[in-house]
């Protein structure tokens, strides 16, 4: 049994996670937001299928924005075996018709806010030489196109910012993995922040319609019952990570439909690997094994 911190609990693969994880026999501390506001009855819920079923599910309040309420969690936390940095949503929109403070928010949910996380959870991991973090990426990530602009800045910057963290981390015993998602039935889409200037996003068009086009594209993927777009799929990924030995885990694991993604991180791992090697730090990097987890 692990003790498994994962952050966005509410809906989505961290509520996915938090049930099929706990079912498993782990021992799992679902965060979320506002536990006793908007979120109360997933709340309720995550306990309730706990309780009902003899599973380890406690329910801890973090909103990972916030430097005190991390803090604050901080001191109610256990040393924990593994987290998932799952919280996050996407701006969608033309670049120019944000504003520079949702430009902002969006850097600090999806990078900074796994970064508060971490170190919530890091000494406790350093003190037991061991532990893992799950970092939820994208498969935006590694690659823009028109109206996410934003988005793909959040994700880019997450996947730097794990990649280091994996080679500073490893002589501690500590593995960082990066999950990156296709999309998935969850509720990404309807959760997206719209750009501020609706003025400058009319001056965007054929963003739009790029934007509107892919929506309906990913919705119609979602109704074939062939497309890998059923969220276990990426909570699967979580547990097969979590069950390999420890400094085996790879560094980017691309779960669902990956839009070429599969390819760029295929060309790109021997590079990363010669570049480690060139600067004598390839004992840092975990040993390489790629996972496989059923699609659907």
């Amino acid at each position: 049994m692990k003790k498994i911190l994962i952050t966005g609990c509410s809906s989505g693969f961290g509520n996915d996670a938090a049930r099929h994880l706990a079912s498993k026999g782990h021992h799992v501390i679902a965060s979320m937001r506002n536990i006793k506001g908007k979120n109360a009855d997933a709340a309720a819920a995550l306990k309730q299928y706990a309780d009902k079923n003899g599973y380890k599910i406690d329910l801890l309040e973090i909103d990972v924005t916030s430097d005190e309420s991390v803090a604050e969690a901080a001191r109610q936390l256990p040393a924990v075996d593994v987290l998932i940095n799952n919280a996050g949503l996407g701006f969608g929109g033309a670049i120019e018709a944000f504003s520079a403070q949702q430009c902002l928010d969006q850097l600090d949910l999806n990078i900074v806010g796994t970064l508060r996380v971490a170190k919530a959870v890091l000494p406790g991991m350093r003190a037991q030489k061991s532990g893992l973090i799950i970092q939820v990426s994208s498969v935006a990530g590694r690659f823009a196109f028109p109206g996410f602009g934003v988005y793909h800045a959040s994700k880019w910057g997450l996947e730097g910012l794990s990649e280091s963290m994996r080679y500073e981390l490893a002589p501690h015993g500590i593995d960082v993995a990066l999950v990156e998602p296709g999309p998935f039935s969850t509720n990404f889409f309807g959760n997206m922040i719209p750009a501020a200037s609706e003025e400058i996003t009319n001056a965007y068009q054929h963003v739009t319609e790029f934007n509107d086009g892919f929506g309906a594209q990913v919705m119609e993927l979602f109704e074939d019952d062939n497309a890998p777009t059923d969220p276990m799929v990426v909570v699967k990924t979580f547990e097969a990570l979590i069950n390999l030995p420890p400094g085996q885990r790879p560094l980017r694991t691309i779960a669902g439909l990956d839009f070429g993604a599969q390819a760029i991180n295929d060309a790109v791992e021997p590079l990363r690997k010669a570049a480690l090697e060139g600067m004598n730090v390839a004992h840092l990097d975990g040993a390489s094994k790629e996972i496989k987890v059923q699609q659907g």
